[in-house]
């Protein structure tokens, strides 16, 4: 499995909806959010087989603005190979 960042923004207006959608898929616990400091978004690490899947973390309201990245962490051992 792969890992993947997704970052789901909402609006101000919408914050509150927005959140409610995330309880209402039951994984309102894994979710950070900025929205108390003015950034309305909400940050989740998952495991998945690929982006498609990962997108399925997000509510299906909220998936048109979120966004997936698929995330590594590299050792110094993988840098030193990439950069000879």
């Amino acid at each position: 499995m792969d890992r993947y960042l997704i970052i789901s923004p909402h609006t101000q207006q919408d914050c509150v909806k927005a959140l409610k959608n995330i309880v209402f898929a039951g994984n309102v616990t894994r979710w950070d959010f900025g929205c108390k400091d003015g950034e309305h978004t909400g940050w989740v690490v998952v495991e998945a087989e690929n982006k498609e899947q990962a997108m399925l973390a997000v509510p299906t309201l909220e998936r048109p603005m979120a966004r997936v990245i698929k995330i590594v962490r590299f050792t110094p051992d993988d840098i030193k190979s990439m950069h000879g």
